[in-house]
């Protein structure tokens, strides 16, 4: 099940985050780089700011009574275009098919909204990426971002098109 989070479920994304970086990003990234991103990305100020502007929206995807993951989407990020800023899930809800579910969610909001197009980021070395082209996705391009403290980001840049 897919709920719209509120503001005051920041404690639950947070730990999402912290449970599903933790496992995705253990090989990818060093321990200094990881926690250096999730306090950068999930302080409590940084999501507030999210909750409060109109077009970034979370959601907690939930199997029975447990949260395994999030989704942070931005509508209208560019012109017809919503930008999947975030999905993760828990090591917990692997093989559940609850990725393929919350990208048709994704897909189906993005389309009530008026956007066409998806477009999202994602680390070079992040096996998701195999999972978002079998969804559809395609590679547009690479780039590098300096997010401070000496740290980088190596990803691809990924769009689903209506």
């Amino acid at each position: 099940m897919i709920v719209k989070a509120t503001i005051d479920q920041i404690p639950v994304i947070q730990e999402l985050a912290k449970k599903s970086w933790e496992t995705t990003y253990h090989n990818i990234l060093s321990k200094e780089q990881l926690e250096y991103m999730l306090q950068m990305m999930y302080s409590e100020s940084v999501l507030k700011t999210h909750f409060n502007h109109p077009n970034y929206l979370y959601y907690l995807i939930r199997d029975q009574d447990v949260f395994l993951g999030f989704i942070g989407i931005e509508f209208h990020y560019e012109d017809k275009t919503t930008r999947l800023h975030r999905i993760y899930f828990t090591q917990e809800a692997q093989g559940k098919g609850l990725g393929k579910k919350a990208l048709e969610f994704i897909k189906l909001e993005t389309q009530k909204q008026g956007d066409n197009r998806i477009v999202l980021t994602v680390n070079k070395n992040n096996k998701a990426k195999n999972f978002y082209i079998k969804q559809g996705f395609c590679v547009y391009d690479e780039a590098v971002f300096d997010i401070g403290n000496g740290f980088v980001m190596d990803d691809y840049l990924m769009e689903w098109v209506l």
